[in-house]
């Protein structure tokens, strides 16, 4: 045999052993190809649906009037939910700059192991205060609040009854519990009524609304809700995102609105809207519910602490409100004056 043929017979085995693995990066390749095309064709499906969600680029400080980026001068801001204007105002902003100088920019730790600042504290007492509730949770967000609540409270054996056009966050949160899940019609508290007789075996029942409903502002028949709760020995739950702060004589909320604060039992809310507009969710209600989501609420354990300089803002915006109830009805006056006064019609309106 040729040498140059014995050594290509020898060095076969050796070559293969030591090629490229072209077959599994070539499935890898194509995985990526496969999901990069169901990607595209999902995004084309939103663009097509006339739901494709732009984001204009603000270069200015959030507040009613901005720069947007394109624009040519001031925009009239009407669509942020800084319902206050607190996330500007001076005292909440120095307040958030103090608040870095002295605790840092963020604890990089949950709460129960090194992430409890006394601040922390002392804003969870004034929610607690101006809700006027036994105690209060704080959370990165209303979502997470949302979604930590009912996984604990409920099992398998309760039940939770919720507004058919609640929030997505609230969908989602009820979805991770065990309980049975009724869904009544939207505001109807016949229906409502029904679904309540139906749930009569569970040993706990929780009635899910939000105060003010975000897409449309239609604002929850408390009232009649919880004249039902207490016949049917039901809990009531509330979302007051797009109402704390500026709802109610106080900003308290719908229930304070609606006189039935003291019928409410639970209250969700955010300090991302009218409270500074920052960051963060709460939730505020019994002690030892509270205390019993911070053993097991999933979202509070196992995410990190409110950064300072949030909690600083809000904490300020709170005690503004509790000082006083002129910024909180500043929102129904400046409503009433644009209806009155049909301003709308000065404006060029802009999506």
């Amino acid at each position: 045999m040729p040498i140059r043929t014995a050594v290509r017979y020898i060095s076969a085995p050796i070559r293969y052993i030591l090629r490229p693995s072209t077959t599994t990066s070539n499935r890898g390749y194509a995985a990526i190809a496969e999901a990069r095309t169901v990607l595209e064709h999902e995004l084309e499906t939103i663009r097509t649906g006339g739901t494709w969600k732009g984001e204009r680029i603000i270069t200015s400080k959030q507040g009613p009037h901005i720069n947007v980026d394109g624009s040519h001068g001031d925009i009239l801001n009407f669509c942020a939910n800084n319902y206050l204007g607190l996330s500007s105002h001076p005292q909440v902003v120095e307040a958030g700059i103090e608040a870095l100088k002295k605790y840092g920019a963020g604890l990089s730790s949950v709460r129960f192991i090194c992430g409890t600042q006394d601040i922390h504290k002392d804003l969870e007492q004034k929610l607690a205060q101006f809700h006027e509730r036994e105690d209060c949770i704080l959370y990165a967000s209303c979502f997470d609040a949302n979604a930590g609540l009912f996984e604990v409270l409920l099992g398998p054996d309760d039940a939770v009854l919720s507004d058919e056009l609640n929030h997505a966050s609230i969908i989602d949160g009820i979805r991770l519990c065990r309980a049975k899940r009724f869904r009544y019609k939207h505001m109807d508290l016949n229906d409502l009524e029904t679904q309540l007789k139906e749930s009569q075996s569970s040993r706990l029942r929780l009635v899910v609304t939000d105060g003010v409903f975000s897409m449309d502002g239609d604002m929850a028949p408390l009232k009649g809700i919880c004249d039902l709760a207490e016949q049917y020995g039901a809990m009531v739950f509330i979302d007051e995102c797009h109402a704390t702060g500026f709802m109610g004589p106080r900003g308290r909320g719908t229930d304070e609105l609606l006189g039935v604060m003291d019928r409410v039992h639970i209250v969700n809310s955010t300090l991302g809207k009218a409270l500074g507009g920052a960051a963060g969710g709460y939730t505020v209600g019994p002690k030892p519910l509270i205390d019993l989501l911070r053993q097991r609420s999933r979202p509070y354990l196992f995410s990190n602490s409110l950064p300072p300089p949030v909690v600083g803002c809000a904490t300020r915006a709170v005690e503004l409100l509790l000082a006083s109830n002129e910024i909180a009805q500043s929102v129904g006056d400046k409503t009433m004056r644009y209806e009155l006064n049909h301003e709308w019609d000065m404006f060029e309106k802009r999506n």
